[in-house]
């Protein structure tokens, strides 16, 4: 199936090598390059179709939209630019597997002098594709096995389930995802899963099963999630051993919560970044809606990164929360804070911070972690410019603290309990990137302010996770 689009009333717009063959333009080959770059850009052209090979069950309207920028250029290399932007906006679409672009002067009755055709050769994804591969979560490990319907309706819907099996949580889930035409950026996610899960530090265990409604958007410079999910949770004890105070907490309860977060990112990378800042705010608000939680969660994330001499970086981040119960209720187990391990306050233990009964950490309703992060190549660049870029040098200060706060006490009482009893470690290690979205650290690690209670790592500390302080 061909698919063409006419240069008359262009609609709005945002994509490896292109096949260019204008001979018109050719020059000679004694031409310098500067020459030749001067006859391109200031050579006046008009694309006067846009045609799109191979599609099969996507719907023409929505390719309008990712290709009609095209119709603006105004000179070849304007041409080559805007063909490229939207080969790639194409492909993030999730509904091609191949896209080539083939630029020629125009032909037929109708052909221009100076007309151009840009065509775009297109091969669809599979109507059922499946993938397996393994997952790292904050120093856990997953086994994922995924079915998916791409292209599901024809507008680069997808229909995904996932089943995950864990060293600490099994889940599987059935979603369903639909951006807008034009505007990828702005979609719904459907979800329905079930997640159990074990958390050894508090003796317990929790199975979730629920629903969620997720819209994503960006405005300006920020980008906003918008969520609504209902979950009933089972909570139960892990081991005999458990204390009282995780025994009270098992049982059956229904959660319905709202959720908008927001964020701004400008790091050139999510692992390494070398400059660059991350700013991202997350408010929670459940009970209004149903369910037996009530609470108001607020949170937020702060991370700067300035690139130093020799190619070190220097980092820092700065976490924070406080969960506020409403209607006089008791926070649950399963909404508080938890804070201490690899992948924030290092040299303790895996959520090993703040309250604990009996040996069970319980989790805070407020806490504060920050960390300065010095990141350098390894000594002597080692593999520089291929695998020896992979790994960082990486020496940290960490601090934090976690605790439960009296409401009525005001906000001065506040501050002065969460400047109580300050954790705080310091060391150095080795840091491993994983593709563009997890790392591994293996440190050394110095634990400090240690208060009664809280379990320590002193000496090395193996980290995995896609989040660190």
């Amino acid at each position: 199936m061909q698919l063409s689009f006419q240069s008359l009333d262009p609609l709005p717009m945002h994509g490896r090598d292109l096949d260019v063959h204008p001979e018109d333009f050719m020059e000679t080959p004694d031409q310098g390059q500067d020459s030749k770059q001067e006859i391109l850009e200031n050579k006046d052209v008009v694309v006067q179709h846009v045609n799109i090979q191979g599609l099969g069950r996507t719907k023409e309207d929505l390719l309008g939209y990712e290709i009609s920028d095209v119709f603006h250029a105004k000179n070849l290399i304007d041409v080559m630019k805007r063909a490229h932007v939207a080969r790639q906006r194409l492909l993030r679409l999730g509904i091609f597997k191949d896209v080539e672009v083939l630029i020629d002067t125009s032909e037929g009755t109708d052909a221009l002098p100076n007309g151009l055709d840009v065509t775009f050769e297109v091969t669809e994804v599979k109507r059922l594709t499946g993938s397996y591969n393994t997952m790292v979560g904050n120093n856990e490990g997953s086994m994922v096995l995924g079915l998916k319907l791409p292209n599901m309706f024809g507008r680069a819907e997808k229909l995904t389930f996932q089943f995950s099996y864990g060293t600490k949580e099994t889940s599987y889930g059935l979603s369903f995802f639909k951006p807008q035409p034009g505007h990828f950026e702005r979609n719904l996610t459907l979800n329905m899963y079930k997640v159990t899960g074990q958390f050894p530090w508090s003796s317990l265990k929790e199975t979730d099963r629920g629903v969620s409604a997720e819209l994503n958007f960006p405005l300006g410079v920020t980008n906003h999630t918008l969520k609504w999910e209902g979950v009933w949770r089972e909570l139960g004890c892990l081991a005999r051993s458990a204390s009282f105070a995780v025994r009270e907490e098992s049982g059956h309860s229904l959660k319905s919560a709202l959720s908008h977060t927001v964020s701004v990112d400008s790091r050139n990378s999510a692992i390494f970044p070398s400059r660059g800042a991350l700013l991202r705010i997350n408010q929670e608000l459940a009970g209004y809606t149903g369910g037996d939680a009530s609470f108001l969660k607020e949170d937020f994330e702060l991370q700067l990164n300035r690139r130093l001499f020799w190619d070190s970086v220097l980092s820092a981040s700065l976490w924070g929360g406080m969960l506020y119960p409403i209607g006089g209720q008791p926070s649950c187990i399963a909404d508080r804070f938890y804070l201490g391990g690899p992948t924030s306050v290092r040299g303790f233990g895996m959520y090993s911070i703040g309250p604990q009964s009996e040996g069970d950490y319980l989790g805070g309703e407020a806490y504060w972690a920050g960390g300065l992060h010095l990141y350098t190549p390894l000594p002597f660049r080692p593999g520089k410019g291929g695998f020896g870029d992979l790994f960082r040098t990486h020496f940290f200060l960490n601090a934090g603290n976690l605790c439960n706060l009296s409401y009525g006490d005001g906000p001065r009482a506040h501050l002065q309990k969460l400047a109580e009893c300050i954790r705080w470690s310091y060391g150095a290690g080795i840091v491993l990137r994983l593709g563009n979205i997890a790392r591994l650290e293996l440190n050394y690690c110095v634990p400090m302010g240690v208060q009664s209670g809280d379990r320590i790592c002193d000496g090395v500390q193996f980290g995995a996770g896609i989040r660190f302080l």
